[in-house]
């Protein structure tokens, strides 16, 4: 019972860092505490009289074992209390950059875009990392800035500075740079940008997670400290050279991910998203998975010894194995349960593992509680609940299949149980071979992990060594490679159902709980299952058969639109790959978009930019049109066609004047030398305008030859002239960088503006007409 209690408080610390995220949660959790302590008291009195009354009967048996097993409402008044505080400790660990932080000093509106140069000095605190872009990143721990003045750079006077910078540079600077190494940066200082597209990634709230506030973009690196200085980090890459030298790219790095995580080492992109998109992010993420293999191995190789020194042995591997990790706190929290574990066996006392995952929990939430809201904590906690609470209920029904066949399966769908809503509620998609292609590639991951453990400690202590014990593990790294590779290119190897809500989050994990903890719904474990598919099915089928919206995606120089129609979808251009890789795809799979009926693509910069062979390893396009396909990208184009058409797609080019019909709207090119398309949705008029020089705009203007239309997109240079000219009801542009003058005009004109590089994604759906999604979000974050 004692235990109980303490798990009881443990989960209103939890909950009310949780219910932080509300104005009223501090205030909810304490009021349904002293409801439920005041329902239990009166529980409690009735039970004690019943108690004292009949001593001997049957029902006086009940109430005292009632009295025994019932949660006392102190206990209860504890857990809101400290639920309560929770919420006003997490405000107050919230990070706010300090007086002299770096970030109060980035000019008003500077942009990494922008020219004006900086020289900023510190200390290096991390290991550089590569980028999709192909440049280093690092984390600076910033002391003095200065700006400068001149192509010369020429410096003004220094100020101080603190906090912490991301800094990017080009990959060859940031070579050999390591931990607390001084240097100087001379770049571009700029503030981070929020999401500006649904599905879109928040740069700004990812820097404000590692306590940082502005980043770098940076040209030239002055180095000062010569000598290397003792650290984790040296041991680290001296394990991730030893591995890589053999067996070389991607197997090395591979190996070393599944030893350290991914996080300390720098996998390739490819790689890593070849394994997150089939469900086996958990395989090269440092976690439980790897100190229970190396408690196994130490307590394996100790078993002859006392159990004291099994417990010191094993203490310090998993120490050894946190530094070299580094201190995330899925990691943390598997060190601690592992420490739990050895106690265990020191006092040769059982542990009991949900209690140990509770308190690990509620001691890492203590000393941060802003890790509530790491995804990496909150899905290593999950999983390690299903497996503690799920595995032998599974386990147990797979009675007629040998225990360890068994274990296999049951382990990867404990797991996808409990880590499934909350992955749906983040991203949306599911990998349909996740569970399968967990218990084939178990064994493997199994042995290149114990192969790889052994050959990092051989790297520690002779690291020719290392290299050659690594070496043995080339085959079944390749080979899992490949069996990864074959799943990843099944049809429908990952399946977009659409971004859940937060109630239907809440409904499925409180089934789940049911399912645990009550046997009638143990029995009809079923129908929880059910009702939770239908839970995340009905509500997507409804949305995607009676939705009919038009987004306006922000993506900087050229206009990309989805239209959604009652299950049918068109996306016109796809801008460059960077757009389509972090914009569209993201957009799409939030809204449970997994099949293009009709793309529709006109390079509106004239440069040959591409973002279509990032969609279409995502999605399947049915019908693919072309408008006048740029000279520059050749190449491109007929691997979009062969990617179409192995699809069982149709591609097509088409000319001036021919227009697509997809149903809702009729979209046509009416130039055949400038980017130019008109489309008409319904009885609204659309007119995009591309990259126009100023003659050619002033000619299209005088001849009167552009329609005029109800909604206009163009780049801001045209803004004012074509909005005088063509007089839309709307007019869209990528920025509001425009001079004070036609910002004057503009406002005289009855056009209302918008400006998707300072809204976001613009949205028209017939009930609610023109909605920004900046301004929603910050509605929807106000209302929290």
């Amino acid at each position: 019972m004692i235990q109980a209690n303490g798990v009881i408080i443990c989960l209103g610390y939890i909950l009310g860092l949780l219910l932080s995220a509300t104005t009223w949660g501090g205030i909810l959790i304490l009021s349904v505490s002293v409801v439920a302590a005041v329902i239990f008291q009166r529980q409690r009195v009735v039970s004690k009289k019943i108690a004292l009354q009949k001593t001997k009967s049957p029902q006086a048996k009940k109430a005292a074992h009632s009295l025994k097993t019932t949660v006392h409402p102190r206990i209860l008044l504890i857990a809101g209390l400290l639920g309560f505080l929770a919420t006003l400790y997490f405000q107050l660990r919230l990070p706010e950059p300090e007086t002299k932080d770096i970030s109060n000093f980035v000019p008003v509106g500077n942009s990494k875009n922008q020219e004006q140069l900086v020289i900023v000095r510190g200390d290096v605190i991390t290991i550089p990392r590569l980028t999709r872009s192909g440049r280093g990143q690092f984390w600076l721990q910033a002391t003095q800035l200065s700006e400068v003045t001149n192509k010369q750079e020429e410096q003004k006077t220094s100020r101080g500075v603190s906090g912490r910078l991301y800094v990017t540079v080009p990959i060859l600077k940031s070579t050999g740079l390591y931990p607390n190494q001084q240097i100087e940066v001379t770049g571009v200082l700029y503030k981070p940008n929020s999401a500006f597209n649904p599905g879109g990634f928040d740069f700004e709230k990812y820097l404000q997670k590692q306590g940082a506030f502005a980043g770098l973009s940076g040209r030239q690196l002055k180095y000062f400290d010569k000598e290397h200085q003792w650290g984790w980090w040296k041991l680290r890459q001296r394990i991730i050279i030893s591995q890589v030298r053999w067996l070389g790219v991607p197997e090395g790095p591979l190996v070393s991910a599944m030893v350290l995580g991914s996080k300390a080492v720098d996998l390739p992109y490819s790689t890593r998203d070849l394994f997150v998109q089939t469900g086996l992010a958990h395989s090269i993420a440092a976690s439980g998975f790897h100190t229970s293999l190396i408690l196994g191995l130490v307590l394996g190789l100790t078993r002859r010894f006392t159990r004291k020194t099994q417990f010191i042995c094993g203490c310090l591997a998993l120490i050894v194995f946190l530094s070299l990790t580094g201190f995330q706190p899925s990691v943390l929290r598997a060190v601690i349960m592992g420490f739990a574990a050895l106690i265990g066996i020191g006092l040769k006392r059982k542990v009991k593992q949900l209690g140990s995952l509770i308190v690990a929990a509620t001691l890492l939430l203590l000393i941060n509680p802003l890790w509530i809201g790491d995804l990496g904590f909150q899905l290593s906690f999950l999983a390690t609940l299903g497996l503690i609470t799920t595995v032998p209920s599974i386990t147990k029904r797979l009675g007629w299949l040998p225990p360890t066949i068994a274990s296999l399966i049951a382990v990867p769908i404990s797991a996808t149980i409990w880590t499934l809503p909350l992955q749906l509620y983040v991203f949306g998609v599911v990998p349909s071979y996740g569970i399968l292609l967990n218990i084939i590639s178990t064994p493997l991951i199994s042995i290149i992990s114990i192969g790889g453990i052994l050959s990092a400690v051989a790297a520690l202590i002779f690291p020719f060594a290392g290299s050659v014990l690594a070496s043995v593990l080339h085959y079944p790294t390749d080979l899992l490679i490949k069996i990864v590779e074959l799943f990843r290119n099944l049809p429908g190897n990952s399946v977009a159902i659409g971004t859940i809500a937060i109630w239907q989050v809440i409904t499925i994990y409180g089934l789940i709980f049911l399912t645990w903890q009550i046997r009638w719904w143990q029995k009809r474990w079923f129908i929880a299952a059910l009702i939770s598919i239908s839970l995340v099915l009905i509500p997507a089928w409804h949305s995607a058969n009676n939705l009919f919206r038009i987004t306006l995606l922000a993506a900087e120089r050229e206009p990309v639109l989805v239209i959604q129609d009652r299950g049918k979808v068109t996306v016109i251009n796809s801008a460059d790959e960077d757009i389509g890789r972090f914009t569209i795809v993201p957009f799409l799979q939030q809204q449970g978009i997994n099949l293009i009926n009709w793309a529709i693509a006109a390079d509106f910069q004239n440069d040959g930019s591409n973002g279509w062979l990032e969609i279409i390893a995502r999605l399947s396009i049915q019908n693919f049109y072309e408008y006048s396909p740029s000279p520059n990208s050749a190449l491109t184009q007929k691997a979009i066609q062969g990617k179409i058409q192995q699809n069982k797609g149709i591609y097509q080019v088409i000319s001036l004047g021919q227009a697509v019909n997809t149903g809702s709207a009729n979209i046509q090119l009416i130039n055949n030398k400038l980017p130019i398309i008109q489309m008409q949705i319904g009885n609204r008029s659309w007119l995009f305008v591309g990259n126009t020089e100023p003659n050619e705009l002033r000619q299209l203007i005088e001849s009167q030859s552009l329609p005029r239309p109800q909604v206009l997109w163009c780049p801001t240079k045209s803004l004012k002239e074509l909005v005088i000219a063509l007089q839309p009801e709307v007019a869209i542009a990528p920025d509001a960088n425009l001079e004070p003058k036609d910002i004057s005009v503009l406002n005289q004109s009855k056009t209302q503006l918008f400006f998707t590089g300072r809204d976001g994604a613009i949205q028209w759906t017939p009930e609610r007409l023109f909605e920004t999604f900046v301004q929603n979000t910050e509605n929807t974050t106000s209302l929290l």
